[in-house]
């Protein structure tokens, strides 16, 4: 909950704003020339900064004058007045900057807040500069030595960029919990769990009908249970994400996210298993002298266009592995059919090489574990989800649409022929 403090100093930022939206004033500045040439000697940073400066001194002055009135003239029906000034800052490349900034009160000698100030030494601007910095790899420990530019800038400090980051952090976390997607059409889905340390966290990737990747949420549990992946698309539904669509579910072999789909959209569900974990569950069953030949042979089957093909293969397969291993058969035999789906659905070369495993989601957690590395010690709290969901976003910025997106009407159509008229998929054909 805001304090007074804090909401008379938003209502300052918000009527600045006004006041200065609709004025016709122009501010001006002077910088010397021989001042000008040795701040471009020192660097052009430098340069920047001392006209910024000079700019928000100006800025907070105007606001000054337009709420006490012009300097040196009685006023008796003046409510507010000059109290001096103090040093304050601003924030320049995600650093604090130091600055003169005027003060005002009222008759009841009570500090009147600047809205031009406040705007000027928001710490969001800093948080924003810490996460981006800190998402490209840089440490809290490191943070004040790399980014260091100016000699008066303080608040760069290792607690200060760490206290910074979890509020950014934790900014972006409550965003992405508070996503709303009644206005997206998903036509699939990717469903996965990552581990640190004791905590399982399971994140759902929805495709937009233009091949648009977008984070839906995460959940944290002990384990990949059923009830946690239950939890997290009953808050999908509760945010706009339609259950009663048919929809591609693309998952690993976790019998908990199977389930945990299967109630959540029943017949509305199509569930593709990731083949490349199929490939890696069979073998490591098998010794070394086997596991590349086993390897060839299950990837030559799932590279079949036809369904009828790759499952006459996988078949063949299946009894030799029955005379060498029934280990490995017993996996391969269990699931077979939901890694062939996207067969079943007769989708286009490209397009079914992206939807045929949890690639997608795989290469969303390598990049949160790339951002993680530099995280010495867990302390728990929502620290996990904190990060997670930074690493998520930070893959999300620099996703491309998929391999195979202009074909995205041919699963629509193929998922509707199957889910909503009942035809069996394996003999659905494009309208």
């Amino acid at each position: 909950m805001k304090k007074t403090y804090q909401i008379d100093k938003q209502h300052a930022a918000q009527q600045f704003q006004q006041s200065a939206g609709v004025s016709q004033e122009q501010l001006q500045f002077v910088l010397p020339l021989p001042e000008v040439v040795n701040l471009v000697q020192c660097g052009l940073m430098h340069l920047a900064v001392a006209a910024f400066t000079q700019v928000a001194e100006q800025m907070m002055r105007w606001e000054v004058s337009s709420v006490v009135g012009p300097k040196n003239r009685a006023d008796p029906d003046r409510e507010t007045m000059r109290w001096g000034s103090q040093t304050g800052y601003c924030v320049v490349g995600g650093q604090k900057v130091p600055l003169s900034r005027p003060r005002v009160r009222d008759v009841r000698q009570k500090e009147v807040p600047l809205g031009s100030y406040e705007m000027l030494q928001r710490a969001s601007l800093m948080e924003d500069a810490v996460w981006n910095k800190i998402m490209q790899g840089l440490t809290t420990r490191r943070y004040s030595q790399v980014v260091r530019e100016l000699q008066e800038a303080y608040g760069i400090e290792k607690s200060t960029v760490s206290d910074h980051f979890i509020e950014a952090s934790r900014g972006r976390l409550q965003k992405l919990e508070a996503r709303q997607f009644g206005e997206y059409a998903f036509c699939a889905m990717m469903i996965d769990g990552t581990c640190f340390e004791d905590q399982q966290v399971v994140v759902a990737i929805g495709l937009t009908l233009q091949g648009q990747k977008v984070i839906l949420g995460l959940h944290q549990g002990a384990t990949e249970n059923t009830t946690v992946v239950k939890h997290l698309l009953d808050d999908l539904a509760q945010r706009g994400v339609d259950f009663e669509v048919p929809r591609l579910y693309v998952l690993d072999g976790g019998k908990a996210l199977h389930a945990a789909v299967r109630k959540t959209a029943g017949k509305c569900a199509m569930i593709q298993r990731c083949q490349v974990h199929k490939i890696r569950n069979v073998v490591d069953h098998l010794t070394e002298d086997y596991q590349m030949d086993i390897r060839s042979k299950m990837r030559n089957a799932y590279s079949m266009q036809a369904y009828d093909d790759a499952k006459r293969a996988l078949a063949s397969l299946l009894r030799q592995l029955m005379d060498l291993n029934p280990s490995a058969a017993r996996s391969l035999e269990e699931g077979m059919e939901d890694t062939l789906t996207v067969h079943r659905l007769r989708l286009p070369s490209k397009l079914r090489r992206t939807l045929s495993s949890t690639n997608v989601i795989e290469s969303a957690f390598s990049t949160v574990e790339t951002v993680c590395r530099n995280v010495k010690r867990w302390r728990g709290g929502d620290q996990y989800l904190r990060w997670v969901a930074s690493g998520l976003l930070w893959a999300e910025s620099r996703w491309n649409r998929i391999h195979g997106h202009r074909e995205l009407p041919i699963l629509v159509k193929e998922l509707e022929l199957a889910v909503v008229k009942g035809i069996p998929v394996r003999h659905a054909s494009v309208a």
